[in-house]
């Protein structure tokens, strides 16, 4: 069975976020850990080379691939922020329940498991705060901690 592509690492955050560019996004990674550190309570791991991740989980999918991946993350990238929300991706209801606050967020799009911002003063940040948390939350029952 093949091995995960994107695997946490030892390289410590504050050295990827000091290496961030352009030197806004630099900024907001820094804001956007604060919040992730604060929401989660986890301390940042890194995931590959430029995923910012917060706790960790296992499962495994029906066809028997067995899955270790973060709880919930980002990666500041040049023209978007990508948020790892996970418990909307696991979970029907959390899914269902994140429309109305994705509707007051402001200016973002959406992916898979994914939310993309330009730019924090795009977005409320109070309300990405309630996203995570409720969010974390769903990844906290749906795969209690190791």
């Amino acid at each position: 069975m093949a091995e995960a592509k994107t695997t946490m690492t030892d390289v410590p955050v504050e050295t990827f976020l000091g290496s961030v560019e352009p030197p806004v996004k630099r900024d907001e990674a820094r804001v956007l850990d604060a919040l992730f550190r604060r929401v989660t309570g986890a301390l940042p791991q890194m995931w590959g080379a430029t995923i910012i991740g917060y706790g960790a989980y296992r499962t495994t999918y029906e066809s028997g691939r067995a899955v270790h991946w973060m709880r919930s993350g980002f990666s500041p990238r040049k023209s978007k922020h990508s948020l790892y929300l996970m418990g909307g991706y696991c979970d029907d209801m959390t899914a269902a329940g994140r429309a109305d606050m994705l509707a007051r967020l402001g200016k973002h799009s959406t992916g898979k498991s994914c939310l993309y911002v330009n730019k924090l003063a795009d977005i409320d940040l109070a309300v990405l705060e309630q996203i995570i948390a409720a969010d974390w939350a769903t990844m906290l029952q749906l795969f209690p901690e190791d």
